[in-house]
């Protein structure tokens, strides 16, 4: 079996964690295999960071890996925030920043409510008040520059998960 399945009420749900048989190797390199779209998401990611403060960015991004529990682009993203002189203390408290909320300032702590809505999308669509939140700290420019950011994290995960790229691998 290449999943752990949780038992509830006689039923199967989803897996929990998926074991690959051979995790030292990524199962395709998107980046040589599609390189058109590969070009396509850079793009989309560079253009939605214009204007963002780069370490509002790199917040988001690291919450959208949590969430999406990618270990790849989380490695990746606060390695990033590290150069760009984040503090450890803050990093630790992206994962849990509504008990930690007064680390982060109000403008941050609205962008990781709309990174948790729309990363989590299914769940309940993107709320009015979190929606109404983050248009309150950001303009509508700024608005759709960090919805596109979102979308663009969100599509980096499911490429680094759907191919098994490896933490600590990245070649920036």
């Amino acid at each position: 079996m290449t999943t752990t399945e949780i038992k509830t009420n006689d039923r199967t749900t989803a897996p929990a964690t998926t074991v690959r048989s051979n995790p030292a190797t990524a199962r395709l390199d998107f980046a040589k295999t599609a390189p058109k779209v590969f070009r396509a998401v850079i793009g989309l990611d560079a253009a939605a960071r214009e204007g963002l403060d780069p370490t509002l960015v790199e917040l988001v991004q690291i919450r959208a890996s949590h969430l999406n529990r990618c270990a790849y682009c989380l490695h990746m993203h606060t390695t990033d925030a590290r150069k760009a002189g984040e503090s450890e203390e803050r990093l630790h408290m992206v994962g849990v920043w509504q008990e930690a909320d007064h680390f982060f300032t109000d403008r941050e702590q609205s962008a990781l409510a709309l990174t948790d809505a729309v990363t989590r999308i299914g769940d309940a669509g993107v709320p009015d008040e979190v929606y109404d939140r983050a248009a309150a700290h950001f303009d509508e420019e700024e608005l759709a520059h960090l919805l596109a950011l979102i979308f663009t994290i969100n599509t980096w995960n499911r490429i680094a998960l759907s191919t098994a790229k490896r933490a600590g691998t990245d070649e920036r």
